[in-house]
């Protein structure tokens, strides 16, 4: 509460009114998975290599014929 409403500023009810989460994010935690970076992307791209040529447009249709 008093990171709420004595050091943010927010009333009583506003304070009540946070979900979890949102009271979480306030206090500076959880802020979830960092987004993937290259390396990530690498290793996902090795383990599931483009077979097709690169004519698919990812739809299913072909953009070659």
């Amino acid at each position: 509460m008093r990171a709420g409403i004595a050091e943010r500023g927010l009333l009583p009810r506003e304070f009540w009114a946070l979900t979890p989460a949102e009271l979480m994010l306030m206090l500076g935690r959880g802020g979830g998975a960092a987004p993937m970076g290259r390396a990530g992307l690498e290793a996902l791209a090795a383990l599931y290599p483009d077979i097709d040529g690169g004519t698919s447009d990812g739809n299913g249709a072909d953009r070659g014929s």
